[in-house]
């Protein structure tokens, strides 16, 4: 049950590693609270559908199902929320860095889903605080230019990363209770919403830019959202929160590569090695709290 989990996360990664690149690309059409809208809006198109055939051939018991339409309710409004507000910081942010910076800096949730920990009367170890501070040399290699300047993407990004964080989490205290195609389905639909009401007032969408931008829109919704944000709702019902974070980073080793391939965006020897310090910083931040979990089962 728990490699089926991991196999699904991982695939998740992989897709939004390629999405960056979808991402970018399709800020050249549109702006990124339009492109958002669009999306969402598709994602949660593509999954009406399967939530009826899972619903129709579902395994719920009768008594059951009113609870978990409410988790699932409750719990897709509060995700979409965090969605919204991440996922518009990433598109920002990204039209002002490159992809595998973005993918780099957004895999910080990482690091920072274990800290939040704090909050909840969790204990950190040491592993992580040293994780943070490797994160934070990493960011600066990455990030910092030899003007000591921080770019504007960078910073969108970065607290893209934070809201992922609070994305993660609390999809972990939904899951085990709804539905979890029901619940992704009600979260991009919610994003989506924000998202068009945001386009109205800050942008002015128009469907020439759309239909030019039919290729990313498309794969960011029907795949990056339709199927990843499921695939992550899903996988991690029977995994850790901590450990599902760690397979997802794996999405800023995809952007990177995709960046480099479909774009040909490269990296200086700095800014590559920041990206080394930043996934060795995202590993052991890992590390110790699989072992915990682990332990705790046994």
């Amino acid at each position: 049950m728990k490699m089926g989990s991991n196999v699904l996360l991982g695939l998740a990664a992989f897709i939004w590693g390629i999405a960056f690149v979808a991402q970018r690309v399709g800020m050249d059409y549109v702006g990124p609270f339009t492109f958002n809208a669009a999306r969402f809006t598709i994602g949660g198109l593509v999954l009406i559908p399967c939530v009826f055939y899972m619903r129709k051939n579902g395994e719920t018991k009768k008594e059951n199902r009113k609870g978990e339409k409410k988790a699932s309710i409750i719990g897709g409004i509060c995700c979409g929320i965090a969605l919204f507000t991440a996922s518009s910081l990433q598109q920002i942010g990204i039209s002002y860095t490159t992809v595998g910076k973005a993918g780099f800096i957004t895999a910080l949730y990482i690091v920072i889903v274990p800290l939040l920990g704090i909050f909840m009367k969790k204990r950190v170890s040491w592993t992580v605080w040293i994780s943070v501070v490797i994160a934070t040399v990493g960011m600066y290699l990455l990030c910092i230019t030899d003007g000591f300047q921080i770019g504007k993407g960078d910073v969108y990004v970065f607290f893209c990363a934070i809201v992922f964080s609070f994305h993660i989490l609390v999809i972990d205290r939904f899951s085990g209770e709804a539905d979890g195609v029901f619940l992704s389905c009600i979260q991009f639909f919610t994003a989506g919403v924000l998202a068009l009401l945001f386009s109205f007032l800050f942008e002015q969408p128009k469907m020439a830019g759309l239909t030019a931008a039919w290729l990313p829109v498309l794969y960011a919704g029907v795949l990056s959202c339709g199927v990843g944000y499921t695939l992550q709702v899903v996988g991690q019902k029977n995994t850790d929160p901590v450990i599902a974070s760690l397979i997802l980073s794996l999405e800023s080793v995809f952007s990177l590569l995709a960046g480099w391939i479909l774009l040909g965006q490269k990296l200086s020897p700095k800014e590559l090695f920041g990206c080394v310090l930043m996934f060795g910083a995202i590993l052991l931040a890992q590390i110790p709290a699989g072992k915990a979990e682990r332990q705790k089962k046994a």
